[in-house]
């Protein structure tokens, strides 16, 4: 409550009138905060530690102005009556600090507003102003910069938050302190009326209220007004120095005191001083009285600091030999899940410089992948390795290659995605999209336009292998769940949903098998992202089975709307193949892996099945469904997830009952392909 009823006080200084002896006492608070300020500001070790400034400023100068307009009534007021109308701190800096001599007074006042108003308080509005505008532009590439320390891993997402909250700060104080040093002006230019006014309408009162002369009316109430108008002019001038110092300061690890004399404590600087004042006290018009006593000081200082520099610096603690045949775990192990490697030749794509373009990508495709898979994702390293060519990437998950390509630093991938007119006569080096296998070229930056305008499209070396990563990355989304990951999960739904939670985990999944149905939900196309529907779906299949393979099933027939809207819109009918009877039954009735129970697909059968897949995947020009029994889902499926990706193995049950489906092809049959209609209320309840 102190800051509220301060801000009162202030109010209530200004409107109502108050004893001599009262104001008095704010007079001295006002001294005392003032003084208080500038000790702060010269001994914080950066402007950001007394990051309050500019509200302060405001306060204390709020606080001054009501203290003047308090004081101006009681000098119109009581001036009449003597020195000691106003209080005793008014008639003291009237009377003793200028002699009694209200002229004096006056132009003591002047030079310290000059001093305050055109020297410090001009120059620390120009500091400010200069610092705020720099500050403001380099916010853009500091911002950068902590992205991509946080994505080379040099440093946690906690310090990242840190970082990126001090570069606000540090970008609103200094806008702060450029308004406020208007504060500190307007308040000198307020002080110069006050001071007119008090002269003006004493004159008035004196001669006319209170019948005085002009004489007797000039020593009382300008002597008054010039004792006030020092009282305020002095803690002005404190706030004007701190103002001053605080936006000049540069940081460091010291405070100003010590930076100061860390720095004037080389003893080269002081010979030449106790030289040159012992030749100026040498001429005979100089008193030497002072001179000589300088030059002795400056001598002895420059001996000190000689003396000092000339120690010998303390000895460290010898530090512990590592012994040559001693090996750490951190010697040996790498803690980062995904890494990309780069040869020499692409290494400036992550130079910051240049805008460490990889970097800013890689960061896009983590936050991307994080946000469709549900969980946060480790941090990326990018490293360079002598492994791999110069113009060649790797990018490794859990120390494995999962992706292998070729990138041309100075280059334009241009990648023709079906739409390339014919006889389009661009030229370049021919090659393949390693994200998704199309004919591409890699043409100078020059060809850019010409690329675009033959209906290519062109992406630089940065986004070539970015985009190769989240692909690869994509596929073994589920290697990159791990127990920490799904930890962090049921922390967080544990706060939202607990009865959900207590229902699954610790009883009767513990942390390690819940993990692995969350990895075989993550390869089979089940996203993380909305949990709750998902683990409801969970925790009821647990009800019936906690055999793995059955809970998987059970989850995946009540998610069964979710797998499909991954290549179907609402609405839209499934494009759907399946399998002959009698092929199908000579699957589920053939051989039989021993380990899993799941039937074992014959060579030329599963070529023959893949090959059938990929061409009716071009004939629906997109991605279709394979429809089968339930215990043929996992081999298919484990069939086609390389041979071919955009076919979606379902089961029966998996199918909800209300998705219309169009029959695109039965493979293993001759009859050609037909089409069902979507099935009606009647259907649907028998």
């Amino acid at each position: 409550m102190a800051l509220p009823v301060g801000i009162f006080a202030l109010f209530v200084l200004m409107v109502l009138p108050i004893p001599p002896l009262l104001l008095d006492i704010f007079f001295v608070l006002n001294i005392a905060i003032s003084v208080a300020v500038l000790m702060v500001a010269l001994n914080a070790r950066q402007p950001l530690d007394f990051s309050s400034f500019p509200s302060v400023l405001l306060f204390a100068t709020l606080l001054r102005l009501a203290l003047n307009v308090a004081s101006t009534r009681i000098v119109l007021v009581n001036g009449h009556e003597g020195g000691n109308a106003a209080g005793e701190i008014i008639e003291s800096f009237g009377q003793f600090l200028v002699g009694g001599n209200f002229a004096v007074g006056l132009f003591v006042f002047c030079i310290l507003l000059i001093i305050n108003m055109i020297v410090i308080t001009k120059g620390a509005g120009r500091v400010s102003e200069v610092s705020a505008r720099f500050v403001l532009d380099a916010l853009p590439g500091k911002q950068m910069a902590i992205d991509a320390d946080i994505a080379a891993g040099l440093i946690t997402a906690d310090e990242a938050r840190t970082r990126r909250r001090e570069v606000t700060i540090e970008a609103d104080f200094y806008g702060s302190m450029d308004g406020a040093s208007k504060f500190v002006k307007g308040d000198a230019i307020a002080a110069l009326l006050i001071l007119g006014v008090n002269i003006i309408a004493g004159f008035a009162l004196g001669m006319i209220s209170h019948g005085l002369s002009a004489g007797e009316a000039g020593e009382l109430y300008i002597t008054l007004a010039v004792g006030d108008a020092l009282v305020a002019q002095v803690p002005a001038l404190l706030l004007s120095i701190a103002a001053a110092a605080i936006v000049t300061r540069v940081a460091d690890a010291r405070d100003l005191s010590g930076q100061i004399g860390g720095q004037f404590a080389d003893p080269r600087g002081w010979l030449p001083v106790a030289l040159i004042l012992a030749a100026i006290g040498m001429v005979p018009a100089m008193p030497q009285l002072i001179f000589f006593p300088a030059a002795a000081i400056a001598g002895a200082l420059w001996w000190t600091l000689r003396q000092r520099a000339a120690r010998p610096a303390p000895v460290e603690q010898p530090v512990e030999e590592v012994s040559p045949d001693r090996i750490d775990i951190a010697d040996v192990s790498d803690q980062t899940l995904v890494t990309v490697e780069l040869g020499y030749g692409l290494v400036h794509l992550v130079d910051k410089d240049k805008g460490a373009p990889l970097l800013t990508r890689i960061t896009g495709i983590r936050k991307q992948l994080s946000r469709d898979l549900g969980f946060v994702l480790p941090q990326f390293r990018i490293r360079d390795s002598l492994d791999v060519g110069a113009n060649e990437y790797r990018v490794l998950l859990g120390g494995l290659a999962i992706a292998h390509g070729t990138a041309k630093p100075s280059r334009l991938l241009a990648i023709d995605t079906g739409e390339v007119r014919p006889g389009h006569g661009l030229t370049g080096e021919a090659t393949r999209d390693p994200s998704f296998d199309c004919p591409a070229l890699w043409i100078d930056p020059a060809a850019r336009d010409h690329a675009v305008s033959e209906g290519f499209l062109t992406v630089d070396p940065s986004t070539v292998i970015a985009t190769h990563a989240n692909q690869e990355l994509l596929r073994n989304s589920d290697q990159l769940l791990g127990p920490e990951e799904v930890r962090a999960l049921v922390d967080d739904l544990k706060e939202r949903a607990p009865a959900l939670i207590e229902a699954i985990h610790p009883d009767p999944l513990g942390l390690a098998a819940l993990t692995r149905i969350f990895r075989a939900l993550i390869a089979d196309g089940i996203a993380l992202a909305h949990p709750q529907p998902l683990l409801t779906s969970l925790a009821l299949a647990l009800q019936k089975t906690q055999d793995f393979d059955s809970v998987i099933d059970a989850v995946r027939a009540d998610m069964g709307a979710r797998l499909i809207a991954r290549i179907c819109e609402p609405g839209e009918r499934l494009k759907v193949v399946t399998l002959d009877a009698a092929l199908e039954g000579a699957i589920l009735g053939g051989m039989v892996d021993p380990g899993t129970g799941q039937p074992l697909i014959e060579p030329d059968c599963g070529s023959m099945i893949a090959e059938r897949v990929n061409r009716h995947i071009d004939e629906a020009k997109g991605p279709v469904a394979l429809i089968v029994q339930p215990p043929a889902r996992r081999a298919l499926a484990a069939l086609l997830r390389q041979r071919a990706s955009r076919c979606l193995v379902l089961s029966i049950n998996e199918l909800p009952a209300r998705q219309p489906v169009e029959v695109v092809g039965v493979i293993g049959a001759d009859n050609p392909a037909h089409q069902l209609p979507a099935p009606t209320e009647e259907v649907q309840a028998a």
